[in-house]
């Protein structure tokens, strides 16, 4: 772990970093660095969150299709991809990674022996690549984690507004957040890797959150939608015994004094997190560098337990 960040009633009140090995998206060598406040890092699959972020505001202000509307429909000029099982797939199923299309790729919750989303690194269209992949299921009805789901959405929101994903992400969402110092890795034909390429400072992370606690809102002004943020983390698909996936972000729930709380994620490869615990205005974010290794979301989760234990009083109004 390289950091850990705790911000109550909109306050940031715990701040931990330490000396850790790191590998940055796609390089082959770790090395070693002490981290601070100032120091970015990468977030990995949090950037699908932020992309489902910024796909909120541009709905709202019509500027990219709505979440039933058909995938293929954006895409007029590849009429290969126009049959049946692919035409059925709507952007809501991109959102909540159920398109039925065949994927593998690692997850928080499962080993893959192969990892279909490198081949975003070289594909100048992650429409092209990811529905050329077979249709196995109906749209919808089974949850597939899919970096090429959030790969193509970014695409839409592209095409739609003319405009490049970190234009965006910037115009809608760090500008207004004051995030000025951010990366977003590009992969060899220039196109921001959407699923997995930011790069931030935790404590912008954390802005993030509080935000999202704040139902879109920062220093007063509403950033996100507070409609689209109940629509992100409203849970549309089971993922396993104790994990829920809406719009691109995680819900699970952590024990209060006895009461299960529900508890809205972010989650990235290594030990990147942003748990947010509504009913008592918690955020924790997490960095770390343990790229690969599932045994660190165990880990997470009984920090969480931890800090949340440390709460006393009744849930506060909301």
């Amino acid at each position: 772990m390289h950091a850990v960040l705790v911000a109550r009633g909109g306050r940031l009140i715990a701040e931990l970093y330490r000396r850790g090995d790191d590998r940055s998206l796609y390089d082959l060598w770790s090395s070693c660095a002490d981290f601070g406040p100032t120091d970015r890092h990468d977030m990995r699959s949090i950037s699908k969150s932020v992309v489902a972020l910024v796909y909120g505001s541009l709905l709202a202000r019509g500027e990219v299709p709505d979440p039933s509307a058909r995938v293929v429909a954006s895409f007029p000029d590849e009429p290969d991809f126009a049959d049946p099982g692919r035409r059925a797939i709507r952007l809501r199923d991109l959102l909540t990674m159920s398109t039925g299309l065949d994927w593998d790729e690692p997850s928080p919750v499962r080993r893959a022996a192969h990892n279909d989303e490198t081949a975003l690194i070289w594909s100048a269209s992650a429409f092209r690549t990811v529905f050329a992949h077979e249709v196995v299921a109906a749209p919808g009805a089974r949850f597939v984690y899919s970096g090429g789901a959030t790969a193509v959405l970014a695409e839409i929101m592209t095409r739609a507004t003319g405009r490049s994903l970190t234009d965006l992400v910037d115009e809608t969402l760090f500008r207004p957040l004051g995030i000025v110092d951010w990366a977003w890795v590009e992969n060899l034909h220039g196109m921001p890797l959407a699923a997995a390429g930011l790069r931030l400072r935790p404590r912008d992370l954390m802005k993030i959150g509080l935000m999202m606690l704040d139902h879109g809102r920062w220093q007063g002004r509403s950033i996100i939608p507070s409609a689209w943020i109940d629509e992100m983390i409203t849970p549309r698909i089971a993922v396993g015994v104790r994990l829920d996936y809406g719009y691109q972000w995680w819900r699970q729930q952590v024990t209060w004094q006895g009461r299960a709380l529900p508890v809205v994620a972010a989650i990235g490869n290594g030990g990147q997190r942003l748990f947010l615990v509504p009913d008592l205005d918690l955020a924790v974010v997490t960095t770390g560098g343990a790229y690969g290794d599932p045994a660190i979301g165990p880990v997470l989760d009984r920090l969480l337990r931890d800090v949340v234990d440390t709460i006393g009083g009744a849930v506060p109004a909301s």
